[in-house]
């Protein structure tokens, strides 16, 4: 995996929004992935998570800063793969067991890669939060309401992508967004976790002058990403 550095010096806020069309490719991985849990159950869902899951690996290190980084990106995304088939085979157990056993390979693979230390630490970072990230999407096919979840988060995107003042648009997402997933069948805290999550998603994607194709990788993906675990985590929940 190899740092790069941009040499353009820059000014001004770093946050830059990825905008209406990379919501409404966000919405249509909603859609996706809800049209895959309805048609095929967990089994479904899972194979349309590896999508999601390569994208976010791709995204997640080139938001980053690295690239090519071909390693580090079939890592995280065969990290989702794997956490899938923990969760289709152990539930949540399967999940945790799968997340820790893959932390602990990473962890000895870059300790004894032969590269400058302090680049050794941050490619570390970077992997292991990726593992993390896409490991935790395979949390989506243990929360019940996938569906209503998925909505609350495609709704909430595409508010806060709207030419409306920020905080306009961020108020309108959080109320609308979760305001689908509950008509939509979901629990009123699922509902209101994932709106919540899919705006700190979109707000990641955002961050330190990303490129278009951050937006469109990262910035598609990250909603989904944040949101998936509140999903499983709101589901459980006796409220």
């Amino acid at each position: 995996m190899t740092l790069t550095a941009d040499p353009v010096r820059r000014s001004g806020t770093p946050i830059v929004e990825p905008g209406l069309p990379v919501a409404g490719l966000t919405a249509g991985l909603c859609a996706v992935l809800a049209a895959a849990s309805l048609a095929g159950g967990r089994w479904g869902l899972a194979v349309a998570l590896t999508v999601a899951q390569g994208l976010t690996a791709v995204g997640w290190f080139r938001l980053h800063g690295m690239w090519p980084a071909r390693q580090g990106i079939a890592a995280v995304a065969l990290a989702g793969v794997v956490a899938d088939l923990a969760v289709l085979g152990a539930g949540a157990v399967g999940l945790l067991g799968a997340l820790g056993t893959y932390l602990v390979a990473v962890l000895v693979w870059q300790t004894f890669r032969p590269s400058d230390p302090a680049e050794r630490f941050y490619a570390l970072t970077v992997l292991a939060s990726g593992v993390v990230l896409a490991g935790l999407e395979a949390s989506l096919l243990l929360g019940g309401h996938t569906p209503a979840a998925l909505l609350a988060v495609a709704v909430a995107v595409l508010l806060a992508a709207t030419p409306a003042p920020a905080a306009v648009a961020v108020a309108a997402a959080l109320l609308l967004g979760a305001t689908a997933g509950v008509l939509a069948g979901g629990p009123p805290v699922q509902a209101v976790l994932v709106t919540v999550g899919a705006l700190v998603g979109r707000r990641v994607a955002s961050y330190d002058f990303p490129s278009r194709f951050v937006h469109f990788t990262a910035g598609v993906v990250l909603p989904v990403a944040v949101a998936a675990p509140l999903a499983w985590i709101g589901s459980a929940l006796p409220l």
